[in-house]
């Protein structure tokens, strides 16, 4: 098989977040475990066709390493994103996909390898995917620039 391309590896990683949002509602809504939902998606959901359309593959290391990062950091990132949020709209109260984009940014940005605005930029497609006409990924990029002053000042 050959190796991805540069292309296909970005596409991949873009593919992986995806999944990892999907994943943690996932887990959240049904009550599923990390490893149920993790060997799911890893053998069920990465290039599957469903009416046709062939689901992207995804970086299996990113996928899983942004799942279990979100899982045993969530404390901490879900404290982050509340300072980001208004007072008024604890991460609680927010929209469960929205709550599981902020866990699985959140964990690239508190331990991942990826620059900060690499994250930010990949999680508003994301959120333009799920919200295509809402005013949701405007809203994630202003939380997600937040968490991402507290979690690598340096980067700014």
């Amino acid at each position: 098989m050959p190796k991805p391309s540069r292309e296909e590896k970005r596409q991949m990683r873009s593919a992986a977040r995806l999944y990892a949002v999907q994943a943690l509602f996932q887990m959240e809504v049904s009550g599923q475990t990390f490893d149920e939902v993790r060997r799911e998606f890893e053998t069920h959901r990465f290039g599957a066709v469903y009416e046709g359309d062939e689901m992207a593959e995804g970086d299996p290391y990113l996928f899983a390493k942004t799942l279990e990062d979100a899982v045993t950091r969530q404390a901490r990132i879900d404290q982050m994103t509340d300072r980001a949020l208004v007072a008024k709209w604890p991460i609680d109260r927010i929209d469960p996909t929205l709550r599981a984009l902020f866990r699985a940014a959140g964990a690239e940005l508190v331990e991942g390898s990826a620059p900060p605005k690499v994250v930010i930029t990949e999680y508003v497609d994301v959120a333009r995917a799920f919200f295509p006409e809402g005013r949701e990924p405007k809203f994630v990029n202003a939380v997600l620039d937040h968490m991402a002053r507290e979690a690598k000042p340096e980067a700014f």
